[in-house]
């Protein structure tokens, strides 16, 4: 039985992380992609992750590449092509260089692999995942961006390291765009099943929300140069390998809607179950005031940006 076929398309740190995990976790064959001039940077970490396999005892396949040749009939593709947030920089910044990367993506992914998953990490993501969807033409069900799941991440570990607990206890959820509008959902946050907002104060719970939503920012002014890379990794595996193994997990992903939350035509952060037909579904529920106001917010913030795409 021949294994997944996993293209990671960008070889830096995201994608670097991305090849590790896939590799630890066995999720299939990994293809390294990147530029010419990179070429030789993407074959060093594929030979590099191989020899670290005898350690920890997975047994895949891990390869570097700049030829799309290589990549055909892949299963999930992952994109980070593009260039990283600087200080001072917001996503949006990001947008006509990331653009036109984005298009040469899509033209040679639908060429290679018509069929597959296509994960979006590249930013500004909203708009990102959008032109993929445009350029590739891909069923909505076959194109996701990697929002939520990140912050949904960081808004846990923020919440964990509040309460001192352990962060496996704890559930919540970030909707909207990937960007300084997203919206925690406060309301519906539980640490074993107790309402966060009965232990958190809730001032202190508004500094956290508001932590959470520029937490992409703390880490890019801690760097220098540069973005996170650990964290955005894991949120990619967490949906592909919900693809690969059919596991039907309920992730929060920027998924295109079509009258969920009174949202159409965009891709935004939603409760999106992940399975073998990519995304099986949404799960709408009934906002409060608040909630309909700063999704609506982040929504025109969504939509300025996509508009900036032309497509």
């Amino acid at each position: 039985m021949n294994k997944p076929k996993i293209a990671l398309i960008g070889g830096g740190q995201i994608g670097g992380n991305l090849a590790l995990l896939a590799a630890q976790k066995e999720l299939g064959d990994v293809i390294i992609f990147d530029i010419p001039q990179s070429e030789g940077m993407v074959k060093g970490k594929a030979l590099d992750i191989t020899q670290l396999a005898p350690h920890d005892g997975y047994d895949v396949s891990i390869s570097g590449t700049s030829n799309w040749d290589d990549l055909k009939n892949s299963d999930v593709f992952i994109i980070t092509a593009g260039i990283p947030r600087k200080p001072g920089m917001n996503r949006e910044d990001l947008l006509d260089i990331n653009l036109g990367i984005m298009k040469d993506v899509a033209d040679n992914v639908k060429k290679q692999s018509p069929d597959s998953f296509v994960i979006v990490i590249s930013n500004p993501l909203d708009a990102m995942v959008y032109a993929f969807h445009k350029v590739s033409g891909f069923s909505k069900n076959k194109v996701v961006g990697m929002a939520g799941a990140l912050d949904s991440g960081r808004f846990r570990s923020f919440i964990a390291e509040e309460l001192n607990c352990s962060v496996q206890d704890i559930s919540c959820m970030v909707l909207g765009g990937h960007g300084d509008t997203m919206v925690p959902i406060t309301r519906l946050a539980t640490v074993g099943g107790v309402p966060i907002e009965d232990l958190i104060d809730p001032k202190r719970l508004e500094e956290i929300v508001n932590r959470t939503r520029f937490a992409g920012g703390e880490i890019v002014k801690l760097f220098g140069n540069g973005s996170a890379f650990y964290a955005p990794a894991q949120s990619a595996i967490e949906m592909a390998e919900s693809y690969i193994r059919d596991k039907k997990r309920v992730i929060p992903c920027a998924s295109l809607c079509e009258g969920e939350f009174g949202i159409n035509g965009y891709f935004i952060g939603v409760p999106s179950l992940i399975g073998s037909n990519g995304v099986e579904r949404i799960l709408e529920f009934e906002l409060n005031d608040r909630e309909k106001s700063e999704l609506n917010n982040t929504l025109e913030a969504v939509k300025k940006t996509v508009e900036e795409t032309g497509l």
